[in-house]
């Protein structure tokens, strides 16, 4: 069975990119349709010419074709990589998110799998907590949150992170080494896997369908209190 595997990240030195990048080769291993898709660049041009990795990176990555809502709803499952900014996703891929309103309304993000990935400028700098912080969107959207866990050796080999795949940069703006660009490979493996076996049970999408009214009636509440 082919699943289709969207890896929607933001990056801006390139070491989510490359991290992004790894996901998807592991999703396209497991034999899962790939799209990876970068989000729009909200920082005006001063801010980030003031960081020669950024504008470099910012220059390389043109042609990766940017995230849209319909990336979302062609998906079965999710991997989102963010950067950490003290503690939560940075605001690129938050904005991005804060788009997916009328998707999550009619139902469309309940029962993906979905896991995260980051990256920080120090080992204590937020990893743990900006994956955290993205469990809590997945959370509002019904979606089955996929974690490497302690599953396979990679996962130590890398730092040990259960949450998701990290990276820490330092002062040297390092990208990701070889054990940890596998863990990621492990991670976006993982999560095809599995969407293929929920897929395949049948078990996740005949529950979707049977709840698609009662999901439209709670969401038609919370818009009236929001």
């Amino acid at each position: 069975m082919t699943v289709k595997v969207a890896v929607i990240y933001y990056s801006a030195t390139g070491s989510v990119h490359a991290l992004a990048q790894a996901v998807a080769e592991g999703a396209a291993s497991a034999g899962a349709e790939v799209r990876l898709r970068r989000v729009a660049e909200l920082a005006p041009d001063s801010a980030i010419d003031q960081n020669p990795l950024w504008r470099q990176h910012a220059d390389a990555a043109g042609s990766i074709p940017e995230a849209s809502i319909d990336d979302l709803a062609w998906a079965d499952a999710f991997a989102f990589g963010t950067p950490t900014r003290f503690g939560a996703p940075a605001a690129q891929l938050k904005q991005f998110i804060d788009q997916a309103g009328g998707l999550w309304h009619e139902g469309g993000l309940a029962d993906k799998p979905v896991t995260a990935f980051t990256s920080a400028f120090n080992r204590h700098g937020g990893n743990e907590a900006t994956i955290l912080s993205l469990g809590n969107v997945f959370y509002h959207w019904g979606a089955l949150i996929v974690p490497p866990g302690f599953t396979d050796p990679v996962v130590y080999a890398a730092g040990g992170n259960p949450y998701g795949t990290s990276h820490v940069t330092g002062p040297t703006g390092d990208g990701p080494d070889t054990a940890v660009l596998e863990a990621a490979r492990y991670q976006g493996q993982r999560l095809a896997q599995i969407t293929i076996r929920l897929r395949g049970s049948g078990r996740v999408t005949d529950a979707a369908a049977d709840d698609g009214n009662a999901r439209e009636a709670l969401a038609a509440s919370a818009s009236r209190t929001a």
